[in-house]
């Protein structure tokens, strides 16, 4: 992605028998790369406007982890010029403006995330939030969005819950 990355700060998980996904329903032209092979993009337009990335992830076809917000760290001059700003907190914090930042495209989805222009490596999070997912009418009481505690590059803000679940919290399986 031309030197532009940065650590991943927030997701939201969706699997296969979760009504918010995209596989609920099953296989189709767009959704082909979530029913392929794990470590994986699939990348979609959301409303017809923005790219979204999320990395395909779990034992079942049909999961995969939407990419929400990144803390930007590398190549903030091609970000900015990208997104028309120069605040690094406003570069990355929701998935279409991450996907504008990165120059992430339709032309990325199903590439695998261990080969360029992916370069994907473990880190650490200060602790975890845990919270509803984002913009979607289904499944809308399962907690699957997460975020790194305290970030001030989520997309919106977290509940002050580092570390802990909510009680009705399933254990997310994507």
């Amino acid at each position: 992605m031309d030197g532009v990355g940065g650590r991943i700060v927030e997701t939201e998980a969706y699997h296969h028998e979760d009504p918010a996904s995209h596989s609920f329903s099953g296989r189709t032209a767009r959704n082909a790369a979530m029913f392929g092979p794990v470590a994986h993009a699939y990348v979609y337009r959301s409303y017809g406007i923005h790219w979204c990335l999320n990395f395909v992830c779990g034992e079942d076809p049909g999961n995969a982890v939407l990419i929400r917000a990144l803390e930007p760290t590398a190549g903030l001059e091609a970000m900015a010029a990208r997104r028309g700003l120069v605040d690094p907190r406003g570069l990355c914090s929701g998935p279409g403006k991450l996907c504008q930042a990165l120059g992430v495209t339709r032309a990325q989805d199903g590439l695998a995330l261990d080969r360029a222009p992916f370069a994907i490596s473990p880190g650490a999070a200060a602790g975890v939030a845990v919270g509803p997912r984002i913009g979607i009418t289904k499944g809308v009481e399962t907690p699957w969005r997460f975020g790194e505690a305290g970030s001030r590059f989520l997309s919106r803000p977290l509940p002050q819950s580092a570390g802990k679940r909510p009680p009705s919290a399933r254990t997310p399986r994507p």
